[in-house]
């Protein structure tokens, strides 16, 4: 599994990633700070990462375009620190890692994490 980290989160996530066996990169690291969600997804799906973010506006563009890749991973804490919520996100990504692979929205909240299988259809 590979995640590329939305600029709306901190660049600590990377390494909490890769301490977890899990390689990620910061968008920061390799594209323009301004860069618009279509050119984030667009390089994600190219280069077979998973988009993590806070933005639901990624899991909007997978609606509208009925896109099967890239999978978005959407976290919806209030809290986005980190150190509070890393063990969530990674229990979460480990649960859900074969559907990651294979195309999926994962939101993830204190409550409950929910997935839905890409395309996403007006059904699903």
């Amino acid at each position: 599994m590979k995640i590329l980290i939305d600029m709306n989160l901190s660049p600590h996530w990377t390494d909490i990633f890769w301490e977890n066996n899990i390689e990620a990169i910061h968008w920061s690291n390799i594209g323009s700070a301004n860069a618009t969600d279509a050119e984030i997804m667009a390089y994600a799906k190219t280069n077979d990462y998973a988009v993590f973010t806070h933005d639901l506006d990624f899991g909007a563009t997978l609606a509208v375009t009925h896109n099967d890749k890239p999978s978005v991973i959407q976290i919806r804490t209030g809290d986005i620190n980190p150190a509070i919520t890393a063990q969530l996100v990674i229990n979460a990504l480990h649960t859900a890692a074969f559907e990651i692979e294979k195309g999926a929205l994962i939101t993830i909240d204190l409550n409950k994490t929910r997935l839905r299988i890409l395309p996403l259809t007006d059904n699903g």
